[in-house]
């Protein structure tokens, strides 16, 4: 499976099932938020349980 279809299968099973907006704005106003949360606060095991940001900034102090 490429990197495309986990990050789009996570984007499907966690931001858009079961829900619904009422217009594009408001929808594109979540998915800008659900990027940031996925780019910087989502813990991941790959990261030994660390967000991306954390990580990236521990990199860079180490």
């Amino acid at each position: 499976m490429s990197s495309y279809q986990q990050v789009f299968g996570h984007l499907k099973d966690e931001f858009f099932r079961k829900r619904s907006w009422p217009d594009f704005d408001s929808f594109k106003r979540n998915l800008d938020g659900y990027v940031v949360h996925w780019n910087t606060r989502r813990r991941q095991v790959a990261l030994n349980g660390l967000a991306p940001e954390e990580f990236r900034n521990r990199s860079l102090t180490e």
